[in-house]
């Protein structure tokens, strides 16, 4: 007798699927059983240049159907409100509906704040940001619509991508960096929203070697002795997996690190320091004597964010 695998019956969604983290998301969510829609924009340019291709989506979705699973490759840009329709649309279309949605789609345009253009901020804020809330909001009214029709809830999963470099900065990334930012914003307010209709909604902040990161981890090399890259985007996939399945029916909101071998639970951010005024209300001498004597020895440049969030450390 067969072995029931944990995603067995469900549909997925995965953005970004052709390359990296995507594709290894994708084929770790069929391996589990699930019946996946591949998407990717498929751009040669890890800065969204270049001509749309198919050919990234449909090679990952091939390699899932020699392994024995369901896959079907969409060609589409999840910034566009309709494109991102069409993807759900053609999940619902394949599969008879939709379980698993995974945001994993994005760009990078890197600059100093003071040098970024326009262009480069609006094009990151878009592909990342925008394109998570589509493709979310078209997975979220298919779940509503099941959910009212049945008069119950249903079963639905959200996993979104943002990056520790909205947790402790990232100098050449305002956009990227507040892109991030903003899906764990999106994330929380849909988890929110969504759970009484069955669904849940977490993000990963992954660490892993992909034509996105080749520059940021230019300095940590591959092993040579054959072991797997403590950075290889394996070691991501498998936390996708479970937020996926119905072993994480009661992880909701969350934000989870992720890397080589090590899952981390992000803590919503706490008060560290509370002044109270001695009268009505502060002025300004009261607010230096309280205030400045906090930061009095703590590093100039030192963020909301120890530098130790992201343990990565150059030897």
């Amino acid at each position: 007798m067969s072995q029931t695998l944990p995603l067995d019956g469900l549909s997925a969604v995965v953005t970004g699927a052709g390359r990296g983290l995507g594709r290894a998301e994708a084929l770790e969510l069929a391996r589990l059983g699930a019946s996946v829609v591949v998407n990717d924009y498929g751009q040669p340019g890890r800065d969204g240049s270049g001509e749309a291709s198919a050919a990234p989506a449909e090679e990952v979705a091939e390699e899932i159907r020699a392994a024995g699973g369901r896959a079907v490759a969409h060609l589409g840009d999840v910034s566009d409100h309709e494109q991102a329709r069409a993807l759900v649309d053609l999940a619902v279309g394949a599969y008879g509906r939709l379980d698993i949605l995974v945001n994993n789609a994005g760009i990078l345009r890197d600059r100093m704040v003071f040098s970024m253009t326009e262009d480069e901020w609006d094009s990151v804020i878009r592909v990342h940001l925008k394109g998570h809330f589509n493709t979310t909001h078209f997975a979220a009214s298919h779940w509503r619509a099941r959910s009212k029709e049945s008069g119950s809830p249903v079963y639905g999963r959200i996993v979104n991508t943002s990056s520790e470099a909205f947790l402790a900065g990232s100098a050449g990334q305002p956009n990227y960096a507040a892109a991030k930012g903003g899906i764990v914003g999106l994330t929380t307010s849909t988890a929110l929203a969504l759970a009484k209709y069955g669904v849940t909604t977490n993000a990963i902040c992954p660490r892993a070697r992909t034509r996105m990161t080749e520059d940021v981890f230019a300095g940590f090399e591959k092993p040579a002795d054959g072991r797997l890259d403590a950075l290889a985007p394996e070691h991501v996939s498998p936390l996708v997996g479970y937020l996926a399945s119905p072993a994480a029916a009661k992880v909701n909101g969350q934000l989870l690190v992720v890397h080589g071998g090590m899952v981390a639970i992000v803590e919503r951010p706490r008060v560290a320091a509370k002044f109270d005024s001695s009268k009505e209300t502060f002025s300004f001498d009261e607010l230096d004597e309280l205030i400045s004597p906090y930061y009095a020895d703590r590093p100039a440049n030192e963020t909301f964010a120890a530098a130790e969030v992201l343990g990565l450390k150059r030897d």
